[in-house]
């Protein structure tokens, strides 16, 4: 478990996290996301889709086409148009989505052990 929590761990502080909290909207319910999610990730401004990846766990998609531009202008164009080919297989396929197990890390360790990597040049 120690493995499993530390990935979580590592994955969760290179990500983004915005505090939210469920609330009544007329007869419905909504969720309330502070504003900078919405500033800092402007394609959110219309039509979403909610799914639930497991209990507890939902993968929130826009709906737009409109796409942010990479921070980053030396970011590896092929790299960019394979996330975005994975970020449409996860939103239209959730079922295939499958949880990592400790079977599964110790046969990327061993795939990867011997991989040295450079820092890309600044």
């Amino acid at each position: 478990m120690t493995n499993m929590t530390n990935m979580t761990n590592s994955t969760q502080s290179h990500s983004e996290q915005y505090g939210g909290k469920v609330t009544p909207v007329g007869n419905s319910k909504g969720i309330r996301l502070d504003a900078a999610f919405f500033k800092a990730h402007p394609e959110f401004n219309g039509e979403v889709r909610a799914t639930v990846l497991a209990d507890g766990q939902v993968l929130l998609s826009a709906k737009s086409a409109a796409r942010r531009p990479a921070k980053d202008a030396d970011a590896d164009p092929l790299m960019l148009g394979f996330l975005q080919f994975l970020e449409k297989q996860m939103a239209e396929h959730p079922s295939l989505i499958e949880p990592v197990d400790h079977a599964q890390l110790a046969r990327i360790g061993k795939l990867v052990k011997d991989v040295k990597a450079d820092d890309p040049p600044h």
